[in-house]
């Protein structure tokens, strides 16, 4: 029954209340059939066997659902309380087994019931369970003085009720000729037994605080008691020989087990709080009830003596316990309590040492802390300094007791310190914090952070507290914070938070006839100067151009890095003023002057784009209301800037002024970029297909699949158009898969319409092996489509070789096992696909058609097509010949040995059903007569 072993509460208060108005509820059914089997056999209402037949069975079904309750109301506990409900729960259960050998007998065993019997052996069964499994309950934590303390009162409360019971029960029952031997002492075991059990209960309930699991222990001690009630008669009436089944002595039982049945049904208690008070405040009753049980017992004695006149040893022998067990209690509660005067001296005797601690504490604080503390009184005369003054500003307290503390300082600071000190005095206890220079001893100022608190109706103090803190090397932090936040810790130029800052400080001051112009500069060759000298020389050649660029501007131009290589100008000119193209100029000549470094000339070149506010004010407006409200905005006007640069670098002219055309083409490549991420979802990606011609047959023998994006709007857009967008947005990924899909769905429709196996060829970006697991998707793919893998080839650029070789060699072996053809497309163009070869598992090499359009014009690029088929050959792959247009093409291909070819001379890219067409029909072959490709 102990907290910490309890079920958890329930998750809300509402359902706690539920639960008790259900518990409520099974109290008062449990109520209304006590009050029934009571009001059956008080009356006798049926006759004497109908009674005890219903008193019979009614006790054995009581006692068996109690001991259910109680069982299952174990095992939702754990440890020690869990054991102590299960023993308590068994000794019910006993004695409801008890209870089923009584009914038997009573049936079948004839007219005269034995006694003692079987059934006494259940009976007795709770006699020892109960107890045990009672005592087995945790309690709350006990030194050993109130653990012996407890024990004694457990004894004297079981001294006065057994005296109680001996005189009212044992005494008449031994005077009355009763029977006696085994008989005897089972009778009086019961009532004794259950004057033990109410012991312990009681002592249980002392030992608990309010809530836990009390009002469960108090149900099941007054079943015991209900219990007990009922035990005394039945020990009474079985001495005389007058005990019946179906009397009134069995409601005793009967509620003993209701109350049992309620107590394990009981909701779940409430965690309780940790103890805070002793436990004599705590439990009161704890520390009366074992005086009330002896003077009960000794009030019980003299009514004896007064009435009946005469004595026994048990009386006599428990009168002298109780006596003696008083004394004891006596001796020990003046034990605990001299323990406890001495604790109490002990703790007063800490406290003092404590407390005078705490005052030397407070005292070294204010001498020798950080802070300096001075007493003033309102005209800030000071009345008391501490020592820390000489510390941190090199005054002697000496020398500044008396003095006006506002003659110290400076004007500016004096004044503040007045204006203080009134907003102080306005309100008692009122605080200022006010910041001020205070000058050292030396002459140094000194960054001073000053608090003052009213303290004049303090008879303590009698004076304003003014604790004042040297903030200097705080201050000085905070301005190299701010530096640090605000620059570039390079070349302590200004950074783009600071630069965009005073961008915007410059539009929204700007005065009619004045414009604002940014310069937005990025170094060309930069990168190439850190990957071959390193970034130390990087860096130097950083900090060069950043003090050129001091140079080269105005002295209002503010000049800023915004990272890497790229830097800004701010230029504010009046209107129409060459200025800002000016500076440009300058920086441009500037920079075109070598570096000189370590015996090197670095040289680098640089971009600059120009963007003037009153310009993007002058733009398209409803390009501008596209992109922002406001044309003149900060943001708005770097990003131009930045626009203008990437013109500049594109066209290679080194200065370019923003047009709002620059703007439009960005606008309209960001809606291009959106459509293509909603593509996918609208079917607007689409693949066309060019056949792969064998010239050995002039048969289609693959196709190569080409996509295409028809789009709403803008019609058929080319590959070109959007596949580098892909790749740079990263969609690339997920239109390659759609494209493998449905070009493998294609390729698998075609062969089940009875077409000839042909190859299926399908180009990889590079992307989708840097982001992607190109050979999961193609298994699962080739899975999906019933497609054969030696039926695909994956064409891929030689940048693949490039880039990242060892793990694309790792893709390309995991792709070969799966049994898909590779093939190198464009081959010839790259710098060191050669070096590579041999490591790649590639089956074909397909001749880029810039080889192939000057066939028969030029010896050198014949020689190299023809040097590309035998390469082929030696390494076993296949060679196709891209972009045939001509018959002589095609002629020199055959005579050099190339397998297959594939150009508009054969046909053009065609949707999926003229491809159909062209493989069923044979299309191709005439094309290898002579005759005009399609249109």
């Amino acid at each position: 029954m102990a907290a910490e072993t309890e079920p958890s509460a329930p998750a809300g208060a509402l359902d706690h209340r539920a639960v008790r108005r259900g518990w409520a509820r099974l109290g008062v059914l449990v109520a209304g059939v006590v009050a029934l089997f009571a009001g059956i056999l008080g009356t006798d209402l049926f006759g004497a066997g109908a009674s005890a037949t219903i008193s019979n069975v009614g006790l054995a079904v009581a006692a068996f659902a109690a001991a259910t309750a109680v069982l299952v109301r174990a095992w939702s506990f754990t440890g020690r309380t869990r054991l102590g409900w299960a023993l308590a729960g068994l000794g019910v259960l006993s004695w409801g087994l008890g209870q089923v050998c009584w009914v038997y007998l009573a049936t079948f065993g004839g007219e005269a019931l034995p006694f003692p019997s079987v059934a006494d052996i259940g009976y007795l069964g709770m006699v020892v369970f109960t107890p045990v499994g009672l005592l087995v309950l945790p309690t709350s934590a006990q030194t050993l003085v109130n653990r012996a303390r407890s024990l004694l009162d457990g004894v004297m409360v079981a001294a006065s009720l057994a005296l109680i019971a001996g005189l009212l029960v044992v005494e008449p029952m031994l005077h009355s000729g009763g029977n006696g031997g085994l008989a005897l002492v089972i009778s009086l075991t019961y009532p004794l037994a259950d004057v033990v059990i109410i012991t312990i209960v009681v002592y249980m309930l002392a030992l608990r605080r309010r809530g836990g699991m009390s009002a469960q222990l108090a149900l099941f001690g007054a079943g015991i008691g209900a219990f007990a009630a009922s035990d005394v008669g039945y020990a009474y009436l079985n001495l005389i020989g007058g005990y019946v089944s179906g009397g009134i002595t069995d409601i005793g039982w009967f509620t003993g087990f209701a109350l049992i049945l309620l107590a394990a049904c009981g909701p779940a208690p409430a965690a309780e709080a940790p103890q805070t008070e002793p436990d004599d405040a705590r439990r009161p009753f704890g520390v009366l009830v074992p005086y009330v049980a002896v003077l009960a017992g000794m009030a019980a004695s003299i009514w004896w003596s007064s009435n009946f006149g005469y004595g026994s040893r048990f009386i006599t022998y428990t009168r002298s316990a109780l006596t003696l067990l008083i004394v004891g209690r006596q001796l020990l509660a003046l034990t605990e309590n001299r323990n406890l005067t001495r604790n109490l001296e002990s703790r007063v005797a800490e406290q003092t040492a404590e407390l005078s601690a705490s005052e030397q504490r407070v005292h070294a604080l204010v001498q020798y802390g950080s802070d300096v503390v001075t007493v003033v009184d309102p005209q800030a005369r000071v009345l008391y300094q501490s020592e820390s003054m000489q510390r941190v500003f090199g005054y002697r307290p000496r020398q500044l007791t008396g003095r006006i503390l506002t003659s110290v300082l400076d004007p500016e600071s004096a004044q503040r310190l007045s204006a203080a000190l009134a907003t102080a005095l306005e309100s008692p206890d009122g605080s200022v914090v006010v910041e001020l220079t205070v000058p050292h001893r030396d002459g140094r100022p000194r960054d001073a952070e000053m608090t003052v608190t009213n303290l004049l109706d303090d008879p303590n103090v009698g004076g304003l507290v003014l604790n004042t803190r040297d903030v200097t090397v705080r201050k000085q932090l905070q301005e190299q914070l701010v530096h640090a936040a605000y620059h570039d810790a390079l070349t302590q130029l200004a950074n783009r938070t600071l630069f965009h800052e005073h961008v915007a400080t410059a539009l929204r001051q700007r005065e009619p006839g004045t414009d604002v112009t940014v310069l937005y500069l990025d170094l060309d060759g930069f990168k190439e100067v850190n990957d071959s000298l390193g970034h130390l020389a990087g860096d130097r050649l950083l900090v060069g151009v950043a003090d050129r660029l001091r140079d080269c501007v105005r002295p209002g131009d503010l000049v800023a890095r915004f990272g890497g290589d790229e830097f800004a100008v701010l230029v504010q000119a009046p209107l129409g003023s060459p200025d800002a193209e000016r500076v440009g100029r300058r920086i441009l000549a500037g920079l075109h002057e070598p570096f000189h470094f370590d015996g090197r000339d670095l040289h680098v070149r640089a971009s600059i784009g120009l963007a003037a506010a009153v310009s993007a004010g002058e733009a398209d407006p409803g390009v501008q209301r596209r992109l922002s409200a406001d044309a003149a905005e900060a943001e708005q006007l770097m990003r131009n800037a930045d626009l203008a640069m990437y013109r500049a670098k594109s066209s290679g002219s080194g200065l370019a002024s923003y047009h709002p055309e620059m703007l439009t083409g960005l606008i309209q490549r960001l809606e291009l970029e959106a459509d293509l991420r909603l593509a996918l979802e609208r079917d607007e990606l689409l693949l066309h297909y060019q056949p792969t011609i064998d010239l050995a047959n002039n048969r289609v023998v693959g196709f190569e699949a080409l996509l295409r994006w028809q789009h709403p709007t803008r019609g058929l857009i080319e590959p070109m158009d959007f596949i580098p967008m892909a790749e740079a947005t990263g969609l690339i990924a997920q239109v390659g898969r759609w494209v493998l899909a449905e070009a493998c769905r294609q390729a698998t429709a075609w062969s089940a319409e009875g077409g000839d196996p042909v190859t299926m060829a399908i180009n990889v970006s590079v992307r989708q092996f840097d982001r992607t697991d190109l050979a999961a998707e193609i298994a699962e793919q080739l899975a999906r489509s019933g497609l054969p893998a030696d039926r695909l080839c994956l064409e891929m650029t030689e940048s693949v070789l490039m880039t990242d070789t060892e793990e694309n060699l790792a893709q390309l072996v995991r792709l070969k096992a799966l049994g898909v053809r590779l093939a190198i497309d464009d081959f010839g163009t790259g710098y060191s696909s050669l070096a590579y070869l041999r490591r790649f598992p590639v089956d074909t090499l397909k001749i880029d058609r810039s080889f192939v359009e000057r066939l028969g014009e030029q010896a050198d690029d014949a020689a190299l097509a023809e040097t590309i088929v035998q390469l082929g050959e030696s390494l076993g792959m296949s060679t196709v010949a891209e972009g045939v247009e001509e018959y002589g093409q095609l002629a020199a291909l055959r005579e050099m040995g190339c397998t297959e070819a594939q150009g508009f001379y054969f046909s053009h890219p065609v949707p999926a059903e003229q491809a159909r067409r062209l493989l069923m029909e044979g299309a191709a072959a005439p094309r290898a007569t002579g005759a005009q490709a399609p249109a």
